[in-house]
């Protein structure tokens, strides 16, 4: 687990740190981010998903201290919204996998069968909670065959909680947060002045000082990638703020929950042209990237190449140390697998389960370079110098 000290130092920011109950306290604005050890930007990014959840129940506080502490270049997360319009770190829009919900008897009326994405779907939904129960519950780790010993001892956590955990890192981390399911939520969730989904989220990153373009001055000092399924999300909140934006892209049989495109129409030359006007990069599973047979790897798409030259970065999902989910190719060695998309498929970041191994990975064959690292910060400050002087 994170140090005990600083686990504290997290507990006291998410209590008091500029929340509601304590107006008085400092604002986010006021935190000092020049001290901070910056991100690296040198080698592909560590992408924490859903913080270090292949040892802790995911989209966590301590999922995501673990995350960091291992260190992670940014720490993933999920948004979806509550009965009562607050925005909460979650993946699915129902509970039942990853809560306790099915064992509290006072939520027992509550399970209800919605249609999300053209399918009939049954649980204990996240729109039919306030926020007030949803903090009652208890998170439980996702998969059976991970550690279970946390079950029961976290809760759900806000938006803005998990912004404080990054903001509050003792070194620069990025937040790559999903606008998950907008389509659903814009159905069942209603803000007043006909505000959307999509408007509280951009509301809350602004509100934190979230700005700026992929590395600009102001990006450097708080990394942002926004992410989502539905290109008209992305489409749509280019119109409110220029941070980074990533096309996540499902399997080859699913296709987009806003507008029914094929796998194949949005990894087409010409819709990837069009996306390019809107995001730095896609998200794509890394099985559609890599299509394996029999559970070997077969012969790499040109998704990647063809992402390139449009300079587009590709960030795959989910990579997880577990043999199960390693292809025969790797051995059994989540190592050799990291090895195979850095180098031979040379993608621009990965989604993992295991912050920690990438990170080994990592400074095993790209370490750290202080020197390097402060050249490259100093060619950063004199490039936007230029552009402030009009060159």
């Amino acid at each position: 687990m994170a140090s005990s000290w600083h686990t504290s130092i997290i507990v006291l920011v998410l209590l008091f740190g500029g929340s509601k109950a304590n107006p008085t306290a400092p604002s986010h604005s006021q935190l000092d981010v020049n001290h901070k050890k910056p991100l690296q930007t040198f080698r592909p990014y560590n992408i924490a998903h859903r913080g270090s959840n292949g040892e802790l129940p995911e989209e966590t506080a301590a999922a995501y201290l673990r995350a960091i502490e291992e260190g992670a270049d940014f720490i993933e997360t999920d948004i979806l919204a509550s009965k009562d319009g607050h925005l909460i770190c979650f993946h699915d829009v129902t509970l039942d996998a990853t809560t306790d919900v099915a064992n509290r008897t006072e939520f027992a009326n509550r399970k209800r069968t919605y249609e999300v994405q053209g399918e009939n779907m049954s649980g204990w939904f996240i729109v039919d909670f306030t926020l007030k129960e949803l903090k009652s519950l208890r998170v439980k780790q996702r998969y059976s065959f991970r550690d279970q010993q946390y079950n029961g001892k976290y809760q759900i956590i806000t938006f803005e909680e998990y912004i404080l955990i990054a903001l509050y890192a003792d070194r620069i981390v990025g937040i790559y947060p999903e606008i998950k399911n907008p389509v659903f939520i814009n159905q069942h969730v209603k803000w007043s002045n006909g505000k959307k989904f999509e408007d509280k989220f951009v509301e809350t990153l602004r509100k934190y000082g979230y700005k700026g373009e992929y590395m600009s001055e102001d990006w450097l000092k708080q990394p942002l990638f926004i992410q989502s399924f539905a290109p008209t999300s992305l489409i749509y909140i280019s119109n409110m703020t220029n941070s980074p934006k990533v096309f996540l892209i499902d399997d080859t049989k699913t296709p987009t929950q806003d507008t029914n495109q094929s796998y194949y129409e949005i990894t087409s030359n010409a819709y990837l042209a069009f996306i390019r006007n809107y995001v730095v990069g896609i998200g794509p599973w890394k099985d559609t990237i890599v299509p394996p047979k029999n559970n070997y790897l077969g012969q790499p798409t040109n998704l990647v190449a063809r992402a390139h030259a449009l300079n587009l970065q590709v960030h795959p999902y989910t990579f997880r140390n577990e043999n199960s989910y390693l292809h025969f190719n790797f051995h059994q060695d989540p190592y050799v697998e990291y090895e195979y998309w850095l180098n031979e498929i040379g993608v621009d970041g990965l989604f993992t389960d295991f912050t920690g191994s990438l990170h080994k990975y990592q400074e095993w064959t790209t370490p750290y370079s202080k020197k390097e690292k402060n050249a490259e910060a100093l060619l950063h400050e004199i490039a936007n110098k230029l552009k402030a002087d009009g060159y």
